[in-house]
């Protein structure tokens, strides 16, 4: 027993050095990508014995074990200073990008996203793009939408004397007129609008997945369109009227909702049953550009420091969220925002020019949150990474075309009379 006690520090010795070795090796060429040969391999049989067999088993391992699918989440800002029209441009060249890499000229953007969020402006983009029509398909492609949001703009927002919130007038008629009866249930995929309730003095979030699980939070989509928008409060109530809010502008709530997407992704297991964190993930935030604001403005308006605070908070989220993803930052976070106002407003015919101004936005560089080196420009232009983006989606479509577990098992809505528990269960792994 002695010798066996008094033997075993060498071999642990031995074991250890030989382990850490391997795994060191390991570390480098799998986790990082070296190709360069360990120093002490060649000159020690054991150690390039153990990694033959190591790399073989990882091949193996690889070869029958896929990469994990991924939830796809599209999050949309409020207004910024283009009232949502660079977000609609970047949803409309996502949607060519995914066209033409899929070969399906008919491709729309719900059809390659589980999850939409959008706040304001972003909110009716969202409503817009995954409402079901009535042929079944989403009421409008991105292209229209954009169309949408450009010729209705004086009817949506205006200014206050201010300049800085802005009013719906009368936008009821607009929103009836194009969601008609529309409720949340008849949304394609998990969505998620914001707005505040002056009743709770809270954020209350309209939901697709408790419009369908609960009772009292399915609401008609005309109402959360403006619920999302208007800068005065708006006293709505649920289709059955049992949940009645005193809604205001979802920006002064979450004007960047990419943080409540993941956040909801990752702790519904009922509908994400494979996502246990963010690198089960693929994500694009889309801004709407930040205002010119000059030093001036700040110290002499109160006003003014409101609307800092706002897309202050954006760029705190877009930070938090870049931190979150850590290595998979690049590949599964990608960030689309412009980082100076609309010259176009400088001069007049801010109208004639808007699809041309945010089109330019889109061929600028942006500053991007880097994990552990603080805020840097990137190399690709907005619109390069969009279509880096999309063909990442793609891929991912590719792959559940194969896989057997289901990535997305998404309620869906009863042909029934409609009941909030009236609900079945539809498996999305293709979709």
């Amino acid at each position: 027993m002695a010798a066996l006690v008094s033997a075993s520090p060498m071999l642990d010795l031995d074991v250890d050095k030989l382990t850490y070795e391997i795994f060191s090796l390991l570390e480098n060429k799998f986790l990082f990508g070296y190709e360069n040969h360990h120093p002490n391999s060649n000159s020690n049989p054991k150690l390039a014995h153990s990694l033959s067999l190591s790399r073989d088993s990882f091949k193996s391992s690889t070869k029958h074990n896929p990469p994990a699918s991924k939830v796809r989440i599209l999050s949309i800002d409020g207004r910024g200073s283009t009232d949502g029209i660079l977000a609609a441009t970047s949803l409309a060249r996502l949607e060519s990008f995914l066209r033409s890499k899929s070969g399906n000229p008919d491709a729309r953007i719900a059809d390659f996203f589980d999850v939409v969020a959008g706040s304001g402006a972003g909110g009716i983009l969202a409503a817009l793009l995954f409402t079901r029509g009535r042929d079944g398909a989403p009421m409008f492609t991105a292209d229209q939408a954009l169309r949408f949001l450009i010729r209705n703009r004086h009817k949506i927002f205006r200014s206050t004397p201010s300049g800085i919130f802005r009013r719906i007038i009368r936008p009821e008629k607009l929103f009836r007129k194009t969601f008609g009866e529309s409720t949340l249930k008849d949304t394609l995929k998990s969505v998620l609008i914001p707005c505040y309730d002056l009743a709770t003095n809270a954020p209350f979030l309209f939901s697709r997945a408790d419009a369908l699980e609960m009772d009292g939070y399915d609401f008609k989509m005309r109402d959360v369109c403006a619920s999302t928008l208007t800068a005065r409060p708006v006293n709505i109530a649920s289709v059955d009227r049992r949940t009645r809010i005193a809604a205001m502008n979802g920006e002064i709530a979450m004007n960047n909702p990419t943080a409540a997407a993941i956040t909801h992704v990752l702790h519904n297991k009922l509908e994400f049953p494979l996502c246990n964190g963010v690198e089960d993930l693929l994500v694009v935030s889309l801004g709407n550009a930040q205002s010119e604001l000059g030093i001036g403005n700040i110290t002499s308006s109160p006003i003014g420091l409101v609307k800092i605070a706002g897309e202050g908070a954006s760029d705190v989220v877009d930070q938090a969220v870049s931190m979150a993803f850590g290595q998979w930052r690049t590949s599964n976070y990608v960030r689309i925002q412009a980082n100076i106002g609309t010259p176009a407003r400088k001069h007049g015919g801010f109208d004639c020019n808007l699809s041309a101004v945010a089109e330019n936005m889109l061929t600028q560089k942006n500053v991007e949150s880097v994990l552990f080196q603080g805020r840097k420009m990137v190399e690709s232009t907005n619109i390069e990474k969009l279509e880096l983006f999309a063909g990442e989606v793609i891929k991912e479509q590719e792959r559940r075309k194969t896989s057997i577990l289901a990535t997305v098992v998404l309620k869906q809505a009863s042909p029934s009379p409609r009941t909030s528990s009236a609900t079945t269960l539809s498996i999305l792994s293709s979709s």
